[in-house]
């Protein structure tokens, strides 16, 4: 499911904009861009997410703004005078007009350095989580509002599948009766021609594991159970998403257990719309939390 939050605030001087993005994802994955001085902050921020969202890719950025006596960096006199000393032997040697430019002194690996932020950043780590907090606040609630989508159109497919099932459910006595008719009349005709002789007790042993072998009253109710399990599951306050794909996955396997024993036209008809329901609920519940 998709998302996004946004919180700003200062804590003990520091300007902290945190973002937080989620997209659809089938399992949770969790990426954590902080500054290389928040790094000892990371497990913290994922074990937050992770209690606020079980599914998507999760995405926290944070961006800090030093203040102006922090934020510039450091001289390292000691550093910068030993890279002169070693430049100035190459000046006497190779060029005695060469020049020391301090600029590009300045760029030197070691001569400006970033000041120590280690106790700021501990200081003000409460500070943050609170603010990345804000922020999956705002992504959770987005979130519950595309759930509430997801969630009409879930059962209005429920709605089509049990249609189909009221219509499998009608015509599933009145297929034993048509081959009745059809066998008895097909034996009629042999027996008049003089082709075959069968009774009446065979007719009606053919007749019984024909019934027996096409009979889908079990699946029919299966499947009207798994319909239960999902609206209960779809309507819970609690994360659903993994059970309703499993509930998903059993009702397409009764579905093509009844088309392939039903032996009928209409019920065939039926299932493929039965089907075709399924698999719009699979595909939708990849989304859902």
């Amino acid at each position: 499911m998709t998302g996004f939050g946004t919180a700003q605030g200062q804590v003990e001087g520091v300007e902290y904009v945190v973002e937080v993005r989620s997209v659809n994802n089938r399992y949770f994955k969790g990426v954590i861009k902080l500054p290389d001085c928040l790094s000892r902050a990371e497990n913290d921020v994922e074990k937050l997410v992770r209690a606020k969202l079980s599914r998507g890719t999760v995405t926290v950025f944070v961006r800090m703004v030093l203040p102006e006596d922090l934020a510039a960096y450091k001289v390292n006199s000691l550093a910068l005078l030993k890279y002169i000393e070693e430049l100035k032997l190459l000046e006497i040697e190779a060029n005695p007009a060469l020049r020391i430019d301090l600029g590009s002194l300045l760029q030197l690996p070691g001569v400006c350095e970033p000041q120590p932020l280690h106790e700021l950043v501990e200081r003000s780590r409460g500070g943050l989580i609170s603010l990345i907090d804000q922020a999956l606040d705002d992504v959770v609630k987005m979130r519950q509002a595309e759930g509430k989508r997801l969630e009409a159109d879930l059962l209005a497919c429920c709605r089509e599948i049990e249609a189909g099932l009221e219509i499998a459910a009608e015509r599933s006595p009145l297929v034993v009766q048509d081959y009745q008719k059809r066998l008895a009349a097909r034996v009629r005709e042999l027996t008049g021609a003089g082709e075959v002789d069968i009774d009446q007790e065979s007719l009606a042993r053919e007749v019984a594991v024909f019934a027996e072998r096409c009979d889908i009253a079990e699946e029919i109710s299966r499947l009207r159970g798994h319909l239960d399990q999902f609206r209960d599951a779809a309507r819970s306050p609690v994360p659903a998403g993994r059970k309703l794909d499993f509930v998903a996955q059993e009702m397409l396997r009764e579905a093509n257990t009844i088309a392939s024993k039903a032996n009928d036209l209409e019920i065939a008809r039926a299932v493929v719309e039965i089907k075709t329901a399924v698999d719009r609920i699979k595909e939708q519940v990849q989304n859902a939390e």
